[in-house]
């Protein structure tokens, strides 16, 4: 015990004497979460409209006076439908509206729209087919109420924000954990690690555990500064559960860090191998697409990426109020998967010794 605390506290020191790492430990868990949650928008943002009206009559005129901040920037004018086109093509405008002369007869407006965003246009179409709604008369003997749960006001911010401090804790997770072992082959003191009078098993496990206390730290204060001072993103169910959530979820990460570590010989390598295998599992994890919402296929391949596990318990945890017993198939998940990956990293690594 007291080699393995030795270590440990060895591999703190060096983490807070290298200054470039701890401001970039400290910029991820904080000022990139900010950048995330204020700057990512689901929803249409300053939106740039142009129209046409041939019909110089007011309900256009109540039409256009929908389109407001923040959302849409006010309609700008426009002589003709040719100069319409040449002001989208140019990105002057995103989207293009024209009424023509037997517009109050055949309430037909034609819709022009810059798609190069594909995601952003088909959010602006929503709203706009919401607003001109607003103006059919429609008799129908169906009423629908919509009730929002979790998240009433349908905040971005919270779910932009925690789906980046997951996505962050994972990345880092990869490169300290690796980068801990890589940095004793660059040094060239890996040979001497080897001739400490210490079991390599102790070696490991007391530099991983190193490594997840510096990101059990760094998110504490991400949660504690920036979801709930900055965002006021709640917690309905319990803090401490997602604290061991997110604990097995690190030594899932720590496994595949291990095998990193055990193949690539610089920092370098560690970078381009945690790309190669980070990106399919953001991809296969939720975060961007929904699950429900992706090929079959990719469903299925789903099942093997512990993020998907770790997100869609937080997110439960955050904005359901979920207890142990609503998402033990979340911990089930990350902790199977953990163990396997834990234990072929560690397998890997240990060879080397």
């Amino acid at each position: 015990m007291k080699e393995f605390l030795t270590i440990i506290m060895k591999e703190l020191m060096l983490f807070l004497r290298n200054v470039g790492l701890v401001i970039f430990v400290i910029y991820s868990f904080t000022l990139d979460i900010y950048t995330a949650g204020e700057g990512i928008k689901v929803t249409p943002q300053n939106v740039s409209i142009g129209y046409v009206d041939k019909t110089n009559s007011g309900l256009t005129t109540k039409i256009l006076s929908h389109f407001h901040m923040p959302e849409f920037k006010p309609p700008k004018p426009y002589l003709n439908e040719k100069a319409m086109k040449k002001a989208i093509f140019n990105k002057e405008i995103m989207v293009g509206l024209s009424f023509d002369k037997k517009f109050e007869k055949t309430k037909q407006i034609n819709v022009l729209i810059d798609a190069t965003t594909a995601s952003q246009a088909q959010i602006t179409i929503i709203y706009l087919q919401n607003i001109l709604l607003k103006f059919a008369k429609v008799d129908m003997p169906v009423r629908i109420k919509s009730h929002i749960l979790f998240n009433q006001n349908a905040n971005s911010k919270w779910f932009m924000s925690l789906s980046e401090m997951m996505s962050v804790i994972m990345m880092l997770g990869l490169i300290l954990t690796a980068i801990v072992f890589v940095k004793e082959k660059e040094r060239g003191t890996w040979d001497i690690m080897l001739l400490m009078p210490v079991d390599s098993k102790i070696i490991i496990f007391a530099k991983v555990i190193s490594q997840i206390i510096i990101l059990m730290v760094g998110t504490i204060v991400s949660v504690g500064v920036v979801l709930f001072l900055v965002f006021n993103v709640p917690m309905n169910g319990s803090f401490w559960l997602f604290i061991l959530l997110t604990f097995l979820f690190m030594l899932s990460v720590s496994g595949i860090a291990l095998f990193i570590a055990a193949i690539s010989n610089s920092v370098m390598e560690v970078s381009q191998y945690t790309v190669l295998i980070m990106m399919p599992l953001l991809f296969l994890s939720g975060a961007w697409t929904p699950i429900n919402s992706m090929l079959p296929i990719f469903q299925k391949m789903t099942i093997f990426s512990p993020l998907r596990y770790y997100i869609d318990g937080c997110e439960s945890i955050f904005f359901r109020g979920s207890s142990f017993m609503d998402i033990w198939p979340d911990f089930v998940g990350v902790f199977v998967i953990g163990v396997v990956l834990f234990a072929y990293g560690f397998r890997k690594l240990g060879k080397l010794f």
